[in-house]
């Protein structure tokens, strides 16, 4: 089966009064069409290139050029080592880099000229042709190839314009990196599927949020915190219909300020890179703090114990979180094996992730069940809600929950604790005592330790293996 290629359906209609702006420099969508179309008019023979996704234009254009074309794109983050440069390269082996390539990588490259024009006709397109070759961040070994088809593309799409009530008159605002889920498929192919503006700051800083005026706003919970802890800023964004966190849990402080600032809770969404996003909490919907939502369109979840069996739906029990429907990726590149191993025997990829499900199917997820499940004393304990009740503490900016091997008890719960600026430490027993006030005793940590920041990567996720 094909179908004509209109993952991009609302840049084809080539408006002129619909804009996207990424670091200062702004195209109308007529203008964006011309010069993709002039992208994809060079990218004849090639099945794959290579994009140094900085947040700019040329990588927009590069992008939706590719797209455009049928070509598969492989976004590289423009902050590699040359290790996992070299592996990428290696592993994709594309083509060629569409716009500014890295040194030495002995790949060709091709000059992307914002100014070039040229018209497009939608063309015949396998809607199981690969999209994107999205590299995973490597945590478990080296970083493997998800492969996306446009297909799985625009039903997440579809998706989140159903649970968004996203419309061609907003205009989104973020400043996420360009070479993820988040800031890339969501945060520029999510307007131009739509009709929408788009209005991508660099920087997210909360000066260039309040400054550019948008109806939805997406962050990361490191600029949402941020645009808490600056009050004139936040004002900025009352404005707005809808603010979107994602990538990882948003503390519960953060929400609440956020609320009183701009008017607008917050609403969270999960995903990764092989699902895309499977989960959202709704713009209809109620929205509470950890909580990231219901399946979107299109999408089943389910959650499991150790012994396959399934687990309550009552808010508390955790369990093992895997799904299945029309936004699941391809597989790996060049790992038939890796591919196999994440599926289980009845079709259900397993997501890695632990969570919960309450009565009504909005899932909380508690976090990856290789860091954050933690098995104390008998007990499976989530690691995020033991965080999120220590962001409630008056002293406590942020925190990271972690199991350490204990020849008793297991695993001893260790928490990991950034203090508000200016305020001084509080005895670690009156954290532990703060815990025990608002959940169970077993849930206590065993011992807290007070650090500078918390390791994160380039997507804001604390790395808690390098806790550990």
């Amino acid at each position: 089966m094909t179908t004509q290629n209109r993952l991009l359906a609302g840049l084809l209609e080539a408006r002129s009064d619909r804009h996207v702006s990424v670091d200062g420099t702004t195209l109308s969508h007529a203008e964006l069409l011309g010069a993709a179309a002039a992208v994809a008019g060079s990218l004849d023979g090639r099945q794959r290139v290579a994009v140094l996704a900085t947040p700019t234009m040329t990588t927009v254009l590069a992008v939706t050029g590719a797209l455009l074309a049928g070509v598969e794109v492989v976004p590289v983050p423009p902050d590699s080592g040359a290790d996992e440069l070299r592996h990428i390269v290696d592993d994709a082996a594309p083509d060629l880099w569409l716009g500014p390539a890295p040194d030495g990588t002995g790949v060709p490259s091709l000059t992307i000229d914002p100014a070039a024009r040229a018209s497009y006709e939608p063309g015949e397109l396998d809607p199981e042709r690969i999209a994107f070759v999205l590299y995973t961040s490597g945590t478990t070994g080296l970083p493997k190839g998800v492969l996306l088809s446009h297909r799985a593309v625009a039903a997440g799409l579809d998706g989140l314009v159903d649970a968004w009530a996203w419309r061609a008159d907003d205009v989104l605002v973020h400043g996420l990196p360009l070479f993820h889920v988040h800031g890339l498929v969501l945060g520029v192919l999510g307007p131009l599927r739509v009709g929408a503006g788009l209005t991508h700051v660099g920087r997210g800083t909360p000066q260039a949020y309040a400054a550019a005026r948008g109806s939805m706003y997406f962050a990361v919970p490191t600029i949402w915190s941020r645009i808490a802890e600056s009050p004139e800023h936040a004002e900025a964004l009352r404005g707005a219909r809808l603010l979107v966190s994602g990538s990882a849990a948003l503390p519960v402080p953060v929400f609440e300020r956020l609320r009183e600032l701009t008017g607008l809770e917050v609403a969270e969404r999960y995903g990764m890179s092989e699902t895309l996003i499977t989960v959202a909490t709704r713009a209809d919907g109620s929205r509470r703090a950890g909580w990231v939502g219901v399946p979107i369109e299109g999408v089943q979840t389910r959650l499991r114990a150790e012994d396959g069996s399934d687990v309550p739906r009552d808010g508390e029990s955790v369990g093992r979180l895997e799904v299945r429907g029309s936004t699941l990726f391809s597989g790996y590149l060049n790992r038939p094996d890796a591919t196999a191993e994440s599926f289980t025997e009845d079709g259900w990829f397993v997501t890695g992730d632990v969570a919960v499900l309450d009565p009504g199917g909005a899932h909380r997820i508690v976090g990856r069940e290789s860091v954050d499940l933690i098995k104390s004393a008998g007990y499976r304990i989530g690691a995020g809600e033991i965080e999120s009740t220590l962001s409630g503490h008056p002293a406590v900016a942020e925190c990271a929950v972690v199991g350490v091997p204990d020849d008793d008890l297991g695993q001893r719960i260790v928490a990991h604790v950034v203090l508000r600026a200016g305020r001084p430490a509080p005895d670690p027993t009156e954290l532990t005592a703060y815990v025990g006030e608002h959940l169970s005793a077993h849930k206590r940590p065993r011992a807290v330790v007070f650090v500078d920041a918390l390791p994160r990567n380039e997507m804001g996720k604390v790395q808690k293996k390098r806790l550990l």
